[in-house]
């Protein structure tokens, strides 16, 4: 099966049973083996699972080696939320191939993105009618809070890291989220990361890796 977005697979290893999977979505101008290293440290403690890092639908605008999951060329507001709408559409599909193919359920799988692969995880794990296991946000924050909170479908467990001295989305949206989602009675945890800029350090990873570990086995 040819999955609708191209993809950076990483498989247990050989005769090991496929249980979870992780979908990482990366950054603006990113791609799939970009966030695929994140692999590095997670696949020996998750054996079972999975892990499908898609490049988006969209080449990046301004880093033309890289993709977009929605263009930022354009500093208006209702532009970004229905481009974004579009992925979301895209992404969607994305996870129902990877679904069928893998014989799992919303349940078993684990969303998580940076930065605009975080904002985009954020959207599709609240607006979908089937729960997904969790998300996990790595420095982003969430598109347009009037729009998301209409629709609303599904409460995942969600944890959020952001670098204390991010330069490219501000910590302030961490705080933003973390009162959005408290307000419309969904379970979050976040962190602020120490003398960290727009990147995922070790600190990051090791906190995002418990925290999915946590709920895989609950």
């Amino acid at each position: 099966m040819t999955f609708c977005l191209t993809t950076t697979i990483i498989e247990p290893e050989e005769n090991i049973k496929i249980e979870n999977a992780i979908i990482l979505l990366h950054g603006y101008g990113g791609d799939g083996k970009d966030i695929s290293m994140l692999t590095l440290n997670w696949k020996r403690f998750l054996p079972n699972t999975i892990f499908l890092c898609p490049n988006a639908h969209e080449v990046c605008k301004i880093n033309p080696s890289g993709f977009e999951w929605f263009d930022l060329s354009k500093e208006d507001k209702e532009y970004v939320l229905q481009e974004s709408k579009k992925s979301e559409q895209k992404i969607f599909q994305f996870i129902d191939e990877v679904k069928k193919k893998y014989n799992l359920k919303s349940s078993q799988i684990c969303l998580s993105g940076f930065s605009q692969g975080c904002m985009m995880s954020l959207n599709l794990g609240l607006i979908s009618k089937e729960k997904f296991n969790c998300i996990v946000g790595f420095s982003g924050k969430i598109i347009e809070k009037e729009d998301l909170k209409k629709r609303i479908n599904s409460s995942p467990p969600i944890l959020l890291l952001h670098g204390d001295s991010d330069n490219i989305v501000d910590p302030s949206f961490l705080l933003e989220a973390k009162d959005f989602l408290i307000r419309n009675n969904i379970t979050v945890q976040t962190k602020l990361i120490k003398n960290c800029d727009h990147n995922i350090p070790i600190e990051a990873s090791s906190i995002a890796l418990n925290f999915i570990k946590k709920n895989f086995k609950d």
